[in-house]
């Protein structure tokens, strides 16, 4: 079988650009014993992905240069040697960024559409989805009455971030975004109680008008100016889940981190990173809960679908510049 992939063509510096891209054409053999041959039908691309690209050791492989690139993906299994995938079924993993993938049977995993739609398992039900629970019921736990901050709300792990703070009990859910659509939705769409505009003016500033009594928990999937206005307004023993820095992935050099750090002594705070991949034997029972609350609509979900496996690049690099709502969804194929 023929295969298009892309790889990676060159390291970038700062922030990427089409040229570290490179689509090709491979040959895929028939699938041997215990493997599956999947035909992905969607794609995620998620920020995370930056950091692969630089030569540099991190919590995940890098992209070899000139080697392909991974991450979630969705796909119908379309020849089989495993008695537990059969042919037909839609499964979920971690190879993505080609048309057709080659894989072991324990290397999926089969989802129930029943229940969700399959691209729902890249975003709410996925990753994404995964991450905002465990970082506002373990990593920094809401309790009732708590006044939360989520940065980044309008994408994929905020989003979802602010509805669930809701559900465990938050008394006052504030998010940040760029620019007054994306802050409309968080108030009409995810039901937050207030919306910064990053772009607008000073987060610090904004923050503090929208919580002047203080925040009890913060979700960060920003760093830099969000990182140090949370520090401030978190109230003393205030809790934060650090959960991305999108704010450095595209820098040269090192950058320094918040000038007001002292104050999470002063303030006894806790920060604290979190990292789905230590815990993905959770996904079984998140699904289970997560699934009810679509069905039921408590929980409300946005993408924005960019359509083709060639457009893969064009939707990573938007991505990284806020161009979506919810989550960047690639679809290869019905």
């Amino acid at each position: 079988m023929i295969n298009r992939e892309f790889r990676l063509a060159s390291r970038p510096v700062g922030e990427p650009g089409p040229e570290n891209f490179a689509l090709v054409e491979t040959e895929l053999p028939e699938p041997g014993p215990g493997q599956v041959l999947v035909r992905n039908t969607w794609m995620s691309v998620d920020p995370y992905m930056r950091g692969r690209m630089n030569d540099a050791e991190s919590y995940i492989a890098k992209f070899e240069l000139g080697g392909p690139l991974e991450g979630d993906a969705i796909g119908e299994v379309i020849a089989s040697n495993a008695a537990d995938v059969p042919v037909g079924a839609t499964v979920s993993h971690f190879r993505g960024w080609r048309e057709h993938a080659l894989l072991n049977a324990d290397e999926v995993r089969v989802v129930d559409t029943a229940i969700a739609r399959p691209q729902d398992y890249l975003g709410a039900l996925g990753a994404t989805g995964l991450t905002a629970y465990l970082a506002l019921t373990e990593t920094a736990p809401v309790t009732p009455g708590d006044v939360v901050f989520v940065s980044a709300a309008a994408g994929a792990v905020g989003s979802v971030a602010g509805q669930l703070a809701r559900k465990l009990g938050a008394a006052r859910v504030i998010g940040s975004a760029g620019g007054p659509d994306k802050c409309r939705r968080l108030v009409e769409t995810f039901g937050f109680d207030a919306a910064l505009d990053y772009r607008a003016g000073s987060v610090a500033e904004q923050l503090a008008a929208a919580a002047p009594d203080g925040i009890d928990v913060y979700l960060d999937n920003v760093g830099g100016d969000h990182l140090e206005a949370a520090i401030d307004a978190l109230k003393v023993h205030g809790k934060a889940a650090l959960v991305g820095m999108i704010s450095r992935y595209n820098a040269t050099g090192r950058l320094p981190g918040p000038s007001n750090i002292y104050s999470a002594v002063t303030k006894r705070l806790t920060l604290r990173g979190v990292l789905v991949t230590d815990h993905l034997d959770r996904f079984p029972d998140y699904i289970a809960r997560a699934a009810a609350w679509l069905a039921d609509g408590s929980l409300r979900t946005e993408e924005t679908v960019v359509d083709g496996l060639e457009r893969a690049p064009e939707a990573f690099l938007g991505v990284l510049r806020g161009a979506n709502t919810g989550k960047m969804l690639v679809r290869l194929g019905a």
